[in-house]
């Protein structure tokens, strides 16, 4: 995103998450305009605000954490690091970055939606009569089927799933830790599969890279 679109003068303020103000829907609008919040610009630091803080700071090569500082807001004054994982894969796609715990949309190869995510917990695990490993795939696949609102299995609630190998979708989730915590699939922010659900249609092709970064 050129700089341009962060012109506003920089609050002169440290942002917590609960914290309610003009400063803070600031942050929202300059995150938006990113491509990395997608919830109301409220004024209110509440969880989506968090998340979208969370990624934009992944993509500076910060620790993510929930102060909003001087550094935070000098890195909207500079261009992400992030480059795409598949330079030749299609121009409308998904790409899930398992280190770095981030997933990018791309529209005509450009990127429009950056989320912080929480991918398979990579443990064995066995639940309501059901064993399995806890792993996102690598690999390149396409979205299969989407499902819209709240579907409930075996393994829990999710919302807005688009399912992309087997029973394993990117979908909303209410708990999107730092950690990789999820049985396998890519939960990301409620207000984010909101958005997600809207642009991402059945074919589109899933990139999955990396490999989990356990701190």
């Amino acid at each position: 995103m050129p700089v341009a679109a962060y012109a506003e003068t920089a609050p002169e303020v440290v942002l917590k998450p609960g914290d309610r103000g003009e400063d803070v829907r600031t942050l929202q609008r300059r995150l938006h305009a990113g491509g990395f919040y997608w919830g109301r610009l409220n004024g209110v630091y509440d969880d989506q605000t968090r998340y979208a803080v969370w990624a934009f700071q992944k993509t500076r090569r910060l620790m993510p954490k929930g102060a909003v500082g001087p550094e935070v807001w000098k890195a909207f004054e500079r261009r992400s690091r992030q480059r795409p994982m598949v330079s030749t894969g299609g121009p409308n796609r998904v790409e899930v970055d398992l280190r770095d715990q981030l997933l990018t949309v791309y529209r005509n190869r450009r990127p429009v939606l950056t989320s912080h995510i929480s991918s398979g917990a990579e443990v064995h695990y066995c639940e309501n009569g059901h064993c399995g490993n806890a792993v996102t795939p690598v690999g390149d696949f396409r979205v299969s089927s989407r499902a819209p609102g709240w579907t409930t299995g075996r393994l829990g609630s999710m919302f807005n799933s688009l399912y992309f190998v087997g029973g394993i979708a990117l979908h909303g989730s209410t708990q999107v830790p730092l950690r990789p915590a999820s049985h396998g699939c890519v939960r990301v922010p409620m207000s984010v599969s909101k958005r997600l659900f809207e642009i991402v249609k059945i074919g589109d092709p899933v990139y999955v890279r990396g490999k989990v970064f356990k701190r």
